[in-house]
């Protein structure tokens, strides 16, 4: 504290103005809790509130008005901020936005930050250069803090696919937990009493929401989960490969599994050929996603069908009304999955049959 002062008090002598890192500073609070609280806005307890009021008043603070509407002069652009744009899912989603705001004055930036918080924090870091008005994004497991700041900024946020908590944003998720339940009981249908799970990093609310639905519909035919069958990994290719390959190759492999995301099913759907088992005599899969080859595979695939164009056309309205009403509670929609049923799991009809 004394530091703090007496460097303020440096400043000041000098000539220079305070500036609002020096009042937060000071005050022990965040610059965006020091926005927030000069200019009136919410989230700021009034005992924080009287604390900097008089920390500002001390250091003859005076916010710079000139670079604040600076700051806030939003172009017309909608930023999109997605991990993988390898993954099919958030393909569609990127296409769906754009299917709403190609009608719109509206242009879409996209940016891409391969699962790595660094990267994340710098793709915002340049969404906040380009003045975007909205943000369309998925977070990562550990969310960065400019989220919070866009939004003390006035700048709309919309998170997709992953729901995070803590930061000023409409939100827009699928029925996770419904889908690998209905995906799992499935399984169970079909006789199966083995069944793994090769899942996604516990950090991410899908991963999280979809564990729940698997271990409820087990629980629901008072069957037992071993550690060994469930594996948490990356939602990516090579972690599916790497995981499937495990359960096969272990004593006691699973007689069937379910993936929890469309790249974790591509990379066990390599290992399960590579080890030449059979689909689905010696193992049943359902995955989570559906894709447009999955009809392709012999068998064809069953999968929980998620509605990810419409996510990104969701999220992308209700950006629009934000922008346009500021002022709306914020709003969280969750759009349904659907089982689609085929031969990998042992299901057959008079369309499908089993290899």
């Amino acid at each position: 504290m004394v530091r703090v002062k007496s460097r303020a008090n440096a400043k000041k002598k000098s000539g220079s103005l305070p500036t609002v890192k020096e009042v937060a500073e000071r005050a022990g609070v965040s610059t965006a809790s020091v926005s927030r609280a000069l200019s009136g806005g919410p989230g700021v307890h009034e005992s924080t509130r009287a604390r900097i009021m008089k920390v500002a008043q001390e250091l003859s603070y005076r916010p710079n008005r000139a670079a604040r509407d600076l700051r806030v002069r939003h172009s017309r652009t909608i930023g999109v901020l997605i991990p993988d744009i390898q993954n099919p899912f958030f393909t569609s989603l990127v296409c769906g936005t754009e299917d709403v705001l190609c009608n719109t004055e509206y242009s879409l930036l996209l940016a891409i930050y391969n699962e790595q918080p660094e990267q994340e924090e710098r793709r915002l870091e340049l969404f906040r250069a380009e003045g975007v008005s909205g943000l369309i994004f998925a977070a990562s497991r550990t969310p960065s803090n400019l989220y919070r700041e866009l939004a003390d900024d006035g700048i709309g946020l919309v998170a997709v696919s992953r729901d995070v908590r803590g930061i000023a944003a409409d939100r827009v998720t699928v029925a996770n937990q419904e889908g690998a339940y209905d995906a799992v009981s499935h399984l169970i249908r079909q006789g199966h009493r083995s069944i793994a799970m090769i899942n996604g990093p516990v950090a991410l609310t899908t991963a999280r929401e979809r564990a729940l639905g698997f271990e409820r519909a087990m629980r629901d035919a008072n069957l037992s989960v071993p550690e060994s069958m469930v594996r948490n990994t990356e939602f990516n290719h090579a972690a599916g490969y790497a995981e499937m390959r495990k359960l096969l190759l272990s004593s006691a492999p699973p007689t069937a599994v379910f993936t929890a995301s469309n790249l974790l099913t591509l990379g066990a759907l390599q290992a399960i050929h590579e080890l030449h088992r059979a689909i689905p005599k010696e193992i049943a899969i359902v995955g989570f996603d559906e894709m447009p080859w999955a009809m392709s595979l012999r068998p064809p695939l069953t999968t929980i069908a998620q509605p990810s164009f419409e996510v990104g056309r969701t999220a992308a309205n209700l950006l629009l009304e934000r922008l346009r009403n500021p002022s709306l509670p914020m709003r969280r929609v969750v759009l349904d999955t659907k089982l689609i049923v085929r031969s990998s799991c042992g299901f057959k009809n008079k369309n499908q049959s089993a290899s």
